[in-house]
């Protein structure tokens, strides 16, 4: 079987991380058996979907590196196919006009919920007589258009995470609303289970791979795809990504898109190997560490979880920070200019920025933290109250004196590691004062507090841009 599966997510939000997962286990899936990844945008809800979700899908996909092989489909330009199909279904008998009104459906719910029953639509205007229908229509009544769903069938399928399926009729809740209101005779907006499983078969999708809560819609698309004849593709329904309380994660478990996930410095490579993880275990000694080709090269559904996957931010920030370890200086340098730049800071040379990253590349667990910890470079920073009580400690400021008259005095050529040892040497030497009480009074001038990257480097830095000297003097 040549596999066609497909990413069809809705411009009703930006891209979900259970989304983006399901988007890479498609990708992978398609890469291992040397199939095609299709993009489908279903955005045939006029009022919620947005040109901007739209974007965010598809530069989250590109980010992701999750890139599809045909040109992105548009659901709401097939809208003529989706009524075509309606009309078969009309012209079969196997679906007919609904002209309840919203309060009698309401009513009809209450009295359900009232008698212990879950509720449903009770078929109530499947068998119509002309005359009924008529007079329905004389009242100015509009129509929704319902699939008529035989309580008495049973669906199954056999799912390539799940194995064997088994799905009573009757629990599906009535004959299926598939077309939403519109004046009698006319056809309203084609809905959800109607439009995938017409998309689908004209796209040839092979297998459709999606989150464990399609399932209910899997049942009622499997009875559409034989009522229009169409091929049924093998399903696969992926675990939900789970909060660490077990539930479903959601907006109210904070960052959620990939958007944001971006936006606070993850990497995407570490997010695709995260996401991977979460419900599929990778070989006997592969490692819990690889990239989208790898993973491609052994992804398999027989080692997909059935159970929810919970969400573990550390494992997620470890990934990250070891990904930024093992980037190049100028990997991590191009990176960082990014982020630097949005903050109007620009490089005296590349050599100042190498040096930089690699200062203080090995502390970083995001790229975001590039930022704070970059700033004391870039900005001049204000002394911080434990600054503020190192430079009142008794001979810290006649210390910061003698070294700012060495280096105005001084001919080196740049304050290298040896120098800059030299000087606080000699201050020591000269004033009677400890080297540690000199070196934490150096950094609380220079940084602004006694926390920081490596003294020495810092100060070799800030030394590059003649930005110590200013610094030591403002503390006098």
């Amino acid at each position: 079987m040549t596999v066609r599966v497909r990413i069809a997510p809705s411009p009703t939000g930006y891209l979900h991380i259970g989304t983006a997962r399901t988007a890479l286990f498609n990708w992978l899936y398609a890469r291992k058996n040397n199939g095609t990844f299709l993009l489908r945008i279903e955005d045939t809800d006029k009022e919620r979907s947005k040109a901007e979700f739209t974007s965010s899908i598809l530069e989250g996909l590109k980010w992701l590196g999750l890139n599809w092989d045909e040109e992105a489909i548009l659901q709401s330009e097939r809208i003529d196919l989706h009524r075509k199909a309606i009309l078969s279904l009309l012209e079969k008998g196997l679906a007919y006009r609904c002209y309840a009104t919203e309060e009698e459906l309401q009513m009809m719910r209450d009295a359900q919920v009232n008698a212990g029953e879950a509720p449903h639509y009770d078929n109530r205007h499947r068998n119509l007589t002309s005359e009924e229908e008529a007079k329905f229509i004389d009242e100015g009544r509009s129509s929704v258009i319902r699939f008529r769903i035989n309580k008495k069938d049973s669906i199954n399928w056999n799912d390539m995470i799940r194995g064997p399926m088994l799905w009573n009729s009757k629990d599906l809740g009535g004959d299926m609303v598939i077309s939403r209101r519109a004046p009698a005779q006319e056809i309203g907006d084609p809905l959800y289970n109607l439009v995938v499983v017409i998309d689908d078969a004209s796209m040839q999708i092979s297998h459709v791979i999606r989150g464990e809560d399609h399932i209910s819609n899997t049942a009622k698309q499997i009875l559409l795809y034989e009522a229009l004849d169409l091929p049924q593709p093998v399903f696969a329904h992926t675990p939900l990504i789970l909060n660490p309380e077990g539930k479903k994660l959601s907006k109210r478990d904070g960052v959620t898109s990939i958007t944001d996930f971006r936006k606070m410095g993850y990497t995407s490579n570490a997010l695709t190997n995260y996401m991977a993880l979460l419900g599929w275990s990778p070989p006997e000694g592969m490692g819990e560490r690889f990239n989208l080709e790898e993973a491609s090269e052994v992804f398999d559904f027989d080692r997909v979880n059935k159970a929810g996957a919970k969400f573990d931010w550390d494992k997620l920030k470890w990934l990250t920070a070891q990904e930024i370890h093992d980037w190049t200086p100028d990997k991590l340098l191009k990176q960082l200019k990014l982020i630097w730049s949005k903050e109007g800071w620009t490089l005296p040379d590349k050599e100042w920025g190498l040096k930089l990253v690699k200062l203080i590349g090995p502390s970083l667990t995001l790229l975001n933290d590039g930022l704070e910890e970059s700033r004391i470079f870039f900005e001049e920073p204000s002394i911080k109250e434990d600054g503020v009580k190192q430079l009142e400690i008794e001979g810290a400021k006649e210390a910061l004196r003698h070294i700012s008259q060495q280096l105005e005095l001084s001919q080196w050529d740049g304050l290298n590691h040896d120098v800059a040892k030299q000087l606080i040497s000699e201050c020591s030497q000269a004033l009677g004062i400890k080297k540690g009480l000199i070196m934490k009074s150096l950094r609380a001038a220079l940084m602004g507090s006694l926390q920081g990257p490596d003294l020495i480097s810092s100060w070799g830095l800030l030394a590059m841009e003649s930005k110590d000297l200013n610094r030591l003097k403002k503390v006098l």
